[in-house]
């Protein structure tokens, strides 16, 4: 059962005031270690990038340089995720079966949660990356001023990669088209369906860089998964 890889890197970074993909983390570019995620996972098996006009030689270049052996295609994308998405579904190979779908700004995503989502998704037909919301949950008005809390039982901040039988997501974006929706994730593209998404957990961060003071995090995260384990 063949499994492609969608990364997701169109975006405009506006809230980060610079191109967050191409932000160095570490001495690596924040896409190029997303890449390497899906290049070192077993169940991955094709990587297609989607990603603006003005980018596509520079990511191409990248299957040398970074190793990219999967990287199969690097294409330009829409004016939303989710159109972003199609266009990368058309793209896949055709004995592909599962899809798992990207943010090319998650870049410490660790292969172990990814391979035991792609698990999931095999057994239940749709999966996706999440992470259990610890913190005390308020709702606000138009002016920030607290209106009251949300029950934070069984509340779930989703992530990515989010992983789907391709015929599944096919469908469930066909009709998200005909309804003329705007969805955020692929999750959301399969409720419209109705279709059931079993949640797989992150046991490391995959924390999503939207913000400047998220790259510096993913910086100080990524020195401390470097550091050898002390011996006793």
């Amino acid at each position: 059962m063949s499994t492609a890889a969608i990364l997701v890197a169109a975006g405009q970074s506006r809230r980060m005031g610079f191109d967050k993909l191409f932000a160095e983390l570490g001495s690596t570019p924040v896409l190029a270690h997303s890449l390497r995620t899906f290049q070192k996972a077993g169940c991955i098996d094709e990587i297609i990038v989607v990603t603006s006009n003005d980018k596509l030689s520079m990511i191409a270049d990248w299957t040398n340089d970074h190793g990219l052996t999967k990287l199969t295609k690097v294409i330009p994308g829409g004016s939303l995720r989710h159109l972003s998405v199609m266009e990368g579904l058309k793209a896949v190979h055709p004995k592909t079966k599962f899809v798992a779908v990207h943010d090319g700004a998650r870049p410490l995503l660790a292969v172990s949660d990814l391979e035991r989502c792609c698990k999931l998704a095999k057994t239940h037909g749709a999966a996706a990356c999440a992470r259990r919301i610890t913190d005390t949950v308020k709702r606000v008005d138009g002016n920030h001023r607290v209106t009251g809390s949300v029950d934070r039982t069984n509340l779930w901040a989703m992530e990515t990669p989010q992983i789907f039988d391709l015929q599944l997501l096919m469908n469930a974006y066909d009709f998200v088209c005909t309804q003329n929706a705007l969805v955020t994730d692929e999750v959301s593209a399969a409720e419209l369906l109705g279709e059931a998404v079993h949640l797989s957990e992150n046991l490391k961060p995959n924390l999503k860089i939207t913000f400047p003071q998220d790259l510096e995090l993913a910086t100080q995260l990524l020195a401390m998964s470097d550091k050898p384990s002390c011996s006793s």
